[in-house]
């Protein structure tokens, strides 16, 4: 009690000379915003504002959220094909573009001659996106650079205009028409990245036709080092990981673990395969099949009864779509869903993924950024026309069917990601990922290796 009181009058006094240092302290303060001020001025001024304006570049923008009027009607504006919009749209994924399926290729189609500035084999390789003639991360960044690459090779830079800020927008317009097409993946967003800022690094000392051929070069580079040799790296880690009478289960058809399963096999070691797969697109069956035909043993199974098969299985193989900031493994839809399981029955989990998916966002769930496929794939059976419950399904006002494309899973539920720098356990994922991300040098060949 006496320290109490003894405190009252040293409080007041303080609050006292505070009231009555005020004008000071104003004062004070706006000598200090003008120096402030001046200062900032100056430094905006000096060198230090370039590199601040190349780092902002470096962010990507937020993808567009489709429930948001103003900017969708920009878009449409700006559209070249024009969708029709589905009447019974699922609520939670507004924010997703949501289409009637079937009008885009015929749209798309009927205006081929009418897209000037758009290079045929930009057109080709959009209209294979919208016929799912080519799917796969590793399948459409390579088609879609291969395109620009030859975009890149007919291109002239026209009259008073330069050749950087042109062969940029027009990039910008063909990845535009992509994306109509279909959303690109983080893959792909990391590959137009790094083809952009060779775009903007070329001397300006240098030719057309030598600038061209460096570009293409470069993409070239970055096909053959950050994907297929980058895969073959993958393999050689994660064949060390297969022992004589494994059971590996893996999900979906992934390109980099079917080239592991295959090296492995032809190392001369003895495993068994266990195939996961799920509707609407039983992609693990053109695996299968695959497997199958190179002498493999596999067991093939639904996502459905994955719990009751887990208990045989030694090893998880999966891909990825990508690897957020956070270790969060960005894949096909389900992939959660096996590594949960994987991980309640402690199995081990390993994650393929090459270092050029990984991306330096940070996603918690599905829903903010996702894929929407289309709904009459998951009403349908096929091989089974008797089952046509659902052919009306659109005209019931109070019924909407979801096909999500994609998932996330918790870094806590992998146990190990395998890339082209090395293997790195579930503890460490966040370091590699700072590492690789830190800087927009993440395609740079003599960027160290973690082991």
């Amino acid at each position: 009690m006496i320290a109490e009181v003894s405190k009252a009058p040293i409080a007041a006094s303080g609050v006292a000379t505070s009231v009555n240092a005020k004008p000071a302290k104003v004062s004070k303060l706006s000598s200090q915003k003008k120096d402030s001020a001046s200062v900032t001025a100056s430094e905006k001024k000096g060198v230090d504002r370039p590199p601040e304006k190349d780092r902002k570049k470096d962010v990507p923008h937020p993808r567009m959220q489709f429930d948001d009027k103003s900017r969708v009607e920009k878009a449409k504006r700006r559209a070249v094909v024009r969708p029709i919009e589905v009447r019974n749209r699922v609520e939670l994924f507004r924010h997703l573009p949501q289409y009637e399926r079937g009008t885009l290729l015929p749209d798309l189609e009927s205006k081929f001659f009418l897209l000037d500035p758009m290079h045929p084999a930009v057109y080709k390789v959009g209209l294979q996106y919208l016929a799912g003639d080519v799917s796969g991360g590793n399948a459409r960044c390579i088609a879609m650079l291969q395109a620009f690459q030859e975009a890149i090779k007919d291109y002239s830079t026209p009259p008073e205009k330069t050749l950087v800020r042109d062969l940029t927008a027009r990039l910008s317009s063909y990845v535009s028409f992509l994306i109509e097409c279909r959303p690109l993946s983080i893959s792909m967003g990391n590959a137009i990245r790094f083809l952009k800022s060779r775009i903007a690094k070329l001397p300006l000392s240098l030719s057309e036709s030598e600038a061209k051929a460096s570009l293409q070069s470069d993409i070239n580079r970055f096909i053959n080092e950050k994907i297929v040799l980058a895969d073959k790296v993958i393999v050689r880690h994660a064949v060390t990981k297969i022992r004589d009478g494994d059971v590996l289960l893996t999900y979906g058809s992934s390109s980099a673990v079917e080239m592991i399963l295959l090296y492995a096999h032809e190392l001369g070691k003895q495993f068994r395969v266990v195939v996961v797969d799920s509707r609407p697109k039983l992609e693990g069956q053109l695996l299968l099949r695959r497997l199958v035909g190179k002498g493999l043993s596999c067991t093939y199974t639904h996502i459905n009864a994955v719990s009751y098969i887990m208990h045989e299985v030694t090893r998880v193989f999966l891909g990825a779509s990508s690897v957020l900031s956070n270790g969060t493994v960005y894949s096909r839809v389900g992939t959660a869903c096996v590594s949960m399981v994987a991980h309640a029955f402690r199995v081990p989990v390993l994650v393929c993924c090459e270092a050029y998916k990984f991306y330096e966002r940070v996603q918690l769930d599905s829903i903010c950024s996702n894929e929407l496929g289309d709904p009459d794939a998951i009403s349908k059976v096929p091989g089974r026309e008797e089952i046509n419950y659902l052919d009306d399904w659109a005209k019931s006002e109070n019924l909407q069917l979801l096909n999500l494309i994609y998932d996330a899973t918790p870094s806590d539920y992998v146990s190990m990601i395998i890339t082209d720098y090395g293997m790195v356990s579930h503890i460490n994922i966040k370091i590699l990922c700072f590492i690789l991300l830190r800087k927009h040098t993440l395609f740079i060949l003599s960027f160290p290796r973690v082991t």
